[in-house]
């Protein structure tokens, strides 16, 4: 009767035994072959989402930019409109002094009116 170690030499030496090496070196090498394949596709990803991230960024900050802009226009539009309003008033108000009188004492007397309603 042949021993453990003398078993084992017998099947490692044998066609079935060098077959089985040759089929777990192919295995072990596709492996190796796949983990590089997808460590490049993980590496590839990584970069395309970085660009898609970085354009994203870029645009936020261009409308941002835009947006800002455009309120900056907008609101120096509202304060010469202020500005021209309260000059109109003001010129109306010196010319007429009575009628910016009797418009303040109107006033005066509806806020009074609604002030003493309130209560």
């Amino acid at each position: 009767m042949a021993t453990a170690n003398e078993a084992y030499r017998k099947a490692a030496n044998s066609p079935a035994g060098r077959q089985a090496f040759e089929t777990a070196k192919e295995a072990r090498e596709t492996i190796e072959s796949a983990a590089e394949s997808a460590k490049s596709t993980g590496e590839h990803l990584a970069d395309t989402v970085s660009d898609y991230a970085s354009d994203a960024a870029r645009k936020a900050g261009d409308f941002a930019s835009d947006v800002s802009r455009k309120a900056g226009k907008q609101f120096s539009r509202a304060e010469a409109m202020a500005v021209d309003a309260y000059d109109e008033v003001h010129d109306a108000s010196v010319r007429n002094p009575h009628i910016t009188l009797a418009v303040a004492a109107g006033l005066g007397f509806l806020l009074g009116a609604f002030l003493v309603s309130r209560r």
